[in-house]
């Protein structure tokens, strides 16, 4: 069996790991690259023949996760998306709003590149693609053994991250032997408001384990809810807006079950008006209303005692784009939530753009910022930023509360590791910055005593009882690249010939990683000489 590290290696975004057996291809997740450079690796992120590919399992809905399934299936994939029914629900308007996010880029570099006389760029997919993709899409339920084939069984547990979300246990058989993987997905933390707490899972061979806060700390919801209050009365009081870039799924529905609260409880000096700016985050948040039954008990009780954790008369709902542009002459008591929650799209550029430059306006970050994004670049310190090709100066205040997180934080990881009865043999440390994962790979080790791999995007790896690493350019395709310069060069060196010549003959035979490196390290010489060799000719 392998594994292929397709995304999520060393990153945060980019989810998707391609499983090999004897008989079957399967990928868990098939997510999007999100923030700056590494958007640029989604064209190319599908490297492999998407007809091949016979089943997809899904973590949960988030793009990172999710969003190159319409490109799959653009592709050629006919196979079967097995998700939990929430899940299913969601990329039902997750998916499409990418697609039209696609398409709004492409016509906005195309007009570009008009001018330029340069030829047009298509979209990855299209909303189109999006609602074509749903036909594939299969529901299940947590705790459910489902057979793929005879040899694969799968289950997915409640991972706490957000609704729907998923670990995935996997059964793999191979010549009589069985090996059980686990992914977290994104694994959620204890006690956070609505969903209910991730599950554990006792044994496994190999844990996929997420990384994205291995070295952070959250504050417990007591104290993020005296920090929201806090800002939100300070900024109040300073006149001016609170705007808050929040994820459609999961983060905005927590803000507003957090401050309902708050206000229930008279925890805010004056009321704000409220306003949900995101079509996408209110038809999640009415996803959110049809599944009470992933509720936790605290959410349950709030609704039993007449509560709503998604309605207040202070909470408006802005489904137009005139009402959201009407926001913008808001001068101040107001609290905006919109997205993206990375501000790399949606509504909340349009609120950053007016409410920035303002010192008595405030922007809270309530969620991870990856790497080259805007709201990254912000909360980074940068003074000012280009939004819709304008140079807008940073002078409002800016806030982060990491408590909003819905992922577990470096002690709730390690708790979640150290339930497993059976311990796994290896953990692939994924979905996390390089310097994290590195700093974090040391404290799993020292607080479980499980060795950890670090895996290289693009790294394949056998999943045995042994993990032994398969270098990208393996016997077949060190000897294709040999032949290809036998046949291309027009080689009046005999001693290079005949090196390379050897080099082939060497192939010919089972070859060790060690001397695939030497290999590799000899052809780079090889190449050199050979430059240096037509120089001297010329």
């Amino acid at each position: 069996m392998k594994v292929t590290f397709l995304g999520a290696a060393k990153t945060v975004t980019g989810s998707s790991f391609l499983i090999e057996t004897e008989h079957s291809k399967l990928l868990v997740d098939c997510g999007l690259f999100q923030g700056g450079r590494a958007k640029e690796r989604n064209a190319k992120s599908i490297s492999f023949d998407s007809k091949e590919i016979d089943f997809v399992l899904l973590t949960h809905a988030h793009i990172d996760h999710s969003g190159l399934i319409p490109k799959l299936i653009k592709d050629g994939f006919r196979g079967e998306v097995h998700a939990t029914e929430p899940t299913v629900d969601l990329c039902g308007i997750m998916l499409p709003d990418s697609g039209y996010i696609h398409e709004m880029e492409a016509n906005w570099k195309n007009r570009k590149r008009m001018r330029s006389n340069k030829p047009k760029v298509e979209p990855l997919y299209t909303a189109e693609d999006a609602y074509n993709s749903f036909g594939h899409f299969r529901e299940q339920k947590y705790e459910q053994l489902v057979t793929l084939t005879p040899e694969i069984a799968f289950k997915f547990h409640d991972a706490g991250h957000i609704l729907g979300s998923s670990i995935l246990e996997l059964w793999i058989t191979e010549d009589g032997k069985q090996n059980k993987l686990v992914f977290s997905g994104d694994l959620g933390k204890p006690n956070q408001p609505i969903i209910k707490d991730p599950s554990i899972v006792e044994e496994a061979d190999y844990l996929f384990l997420e990384s994205t806060y291995g070295t952070r700390i959250h504050e417990d919801e007591t104290t993020r809810s005296e920090k929201l209050a806090q800002v939100i009365n300070e900024t109040m009081k300073a006149e001016g807006n609170l705007i808050i870039p929040s994820f459609a799924v999961g983060r905005t529905q927590d803000l507003l079950y957090t401050i309902n609260k708050l206000i229930t409880e008279d925890k805010l000096e004056s009321i704000p008006d409220v306003y949900i700016d995101s079509p996408l985050a209110i038809s999640a948040t009415e996803i959110f209303r049809r599944h009470p039954s992933m509720y936790d008990l605290k959410t349950r009780k709030f609704i039993l005692d007449g509560e709503s954790p998604f309605d207040s008369p202070y909470v408006t709902y802005t489904r137009t784009a005139e009402a959201s542009k009407e926001l913008n002459e808001r001068q101040k008591g107001a609290v905006i939530i919109s997205a993206s929650g990375m501000c790399e799209a949606g509504r909340i550029k349009h609120h950053l753009k007016h409410n920035l430059w303002r010192s008595e306006s405030t922007v809270l970050f309530v969620g991870f910022q990856a790497q080259g994004t805007l709201g990254r670049r912000i909360l980074d310190g940068e003074k000012d930023v280009r939004i819709f090709g304008e140079e807008i100066a940073v002078k409002c205040r800016i806030e982060s509360l990491d408590g909003f997180s819905a992922h577990a934080d470096r002690d709730q990881l390690i708790d979640w590791v150290n339930k497993f009865v059976d311990k796994p043999d290896k953990i692939f440390l994924v979905h996390g910055e390089e310097s994290v994962i590195k700093e974090f790979s040391k404290t799993v080790y020292d607080n479980t005593g499980i060795e950890t791999y670090i895996p290289e995007l693009g790294e394949t790896v056998y999943v045995t009882k042994t993990v032994e690493s398969i270098p990208k350019d393996n016997k077949t395709t060190v000897k294709e690249r040999i032949k290809s310069l036998l046949e291309q060069w027009e080689l009046e060196s005999s001693l290079i010939q005949e090196r390379l010549l050897a080099l082939y003959d060497i192939c010919e035979s089972e070859v060790s990683e060690k001397e695939l490196q030497n290999i590799e390290k000899q052809m780079r010489t090889l190449r050199k000489k050979l430059r240096q060799y037509r120089n001297r000719e010329e």
